[in-house]
């Protein structure tokens, strides 16, 4: 099933200059980039994306980190998208990943792990509207 999933590139890993390898890495595990814009997130912005941890107690850490620097937000496409890039991207301990994903290569840890994905269809689809305006999804369209 053809799907899109959103990506996202953490400070810790565009800091480390290893932008440039994940895409390669997200390119190589048969996903085609079909948007991408580096930005850096507001506090509010990553309080408001991670709002379903807000709970947990790593939330406040998750926010700080995430409006550290810059991030890069990427809309992945391909057939069965979301499953094949969270195999993609290993484990959330980076500590833990297998060896070959992104994590255990551009990761440190369980925070500075070095990318995000979807975890749904649902998600992935507020999480691409979250950094994409309906403008910049239509022109994905054309």
């Amino acid at each position: 099933m053809l799907e899109r999933t959103l990506a996202m590139i953490k400070p810790d890993a565009v800091a480390k200059g290893a932008v440039g390898p994940i895409i390669t890495m997200m390119e190589e595990g048969g996903l085609k980039v079909v948007a991408l814009k580096m930005t850096r997130l507001t506090h509010a912005q990553a309080e408001a994306f991670y709002l379903v941890h807000r709970e947990r107690p790593f939330y406040k850490d998750l926010c700080n980190f995430m409006s550290s620097g810059p991030i890069v937000a990427l809309v992945l496409e391909g057939e069965n998208a979301i499953k094949r890039y969270r195999e993609l991207m290993g484990a959330t301990d980076s500590r833990k990943a297998v060896p070959g994903t992104i994590r255990h290569k551009c990761g440190t840890d369980n925070e500075k792990n070095a990318v995000h994905g979807s975890d749904a269809p649902e998600t992935a689809t507020v999480e691409i509207c979250f950094h994409f305006s309906d403008a910049e999804l239509r022109a994905l369209a054309g």
